[in-house]
């Protein structure tokens, strides 16, 4: 019987094989590159909200405290948003007649809430709260960065898991003195023998406890 396929047949085969393989592992790494990739994650991106409110004039030109405007921070899962009622105990008095924030007045004198843009916006599977990483000596920095340089806010971090596990494994590298969490400009000169001191003064749970899947999955 004639031979049907020709004898390079069997190298095409082989390479065809091969060829699969660095394809499958090429598409594998594209897809992490994409999944790691301010396209998915947000990442630095800076999103359009009703007024462009400057964290950089408000907090390292004006010197105003986070709490004034995130005034539940220390003590519920949620920072908050400033009601208008806040913005407009300065702005009653100082640019009260800007175009830019006609939209805040309005709120103010309607009632109606501004409809701010979430920056940090978790999965509903993911359960965060702001007051026990205050309470434990995480500072603002370490998962907003340096807002006071950020002429118009943005996503700090990834936000993804490994981000997050990444802290929960190893704590000590941003715990700070309580009475320095919202300075955002102040670093140890050994944070590494400041945090392991502070967290056994913190009363900080193991990692073990910490990476557990309940710690963040409710």
């Amino acid at each position: 019987m004639a031979q049907i396929f020709n004898r390079s047949t069997n190298a095409i085969a082989r390479l065809s094989i091969w060829g699969a393989v660095f394809v499958l592992a090429g598409v594998a790494w594209a897809a992490s590159v994409l999944n790691r990739s301010a396209y998915n994650t947000n990442q630095g991106v800076t999103i359009k909200q009703p007024i462009p409110f400057g964290h950089e004039h408000h907090v390292a030109g004006l010197g105003i405290d986070c709490r004034y405007c995130h005034s539940s921070v220390e003590k519920s899962a949620s920072a908050g948003i400033p009601p208008t009622a806040t913005c407009m105990n300065c702005h009653k008095l100082i640019w009260n007649d800007s175009p830019m924030l006609a939209p805040v007045r309005e709120s103010f004198r309607t009632g109606r809430p501004l409809n701010w843009a979430k920056v940090y916006d978790l999965p509903d599977f993911v359960y965060f709260d702001h007051s026990i990483h205050v309470n434990k000596g995480v500072g603002c920095v370490s998962c907003h960065g340096r807002v006071d340089k950020m002429r118009l806010t943005y996503q700090f971090p990834s936000l993804q898991m490994e981000w997050c596990l990444a802290c929960h494994r190893n704590p000590e590298m941003n715990l700070r003195p309580k009475d320095r969490i919202f300075d955002l400009t102040w670093k140890a000169d050994d944070q590494a023998a400041l945090g392991a001191a502070l967290k056994k003064e913190y009363g900080i749970r193991s990692a073990y406890a910490l990476t557990n899947c309940s710690t963040c999955h409710r």
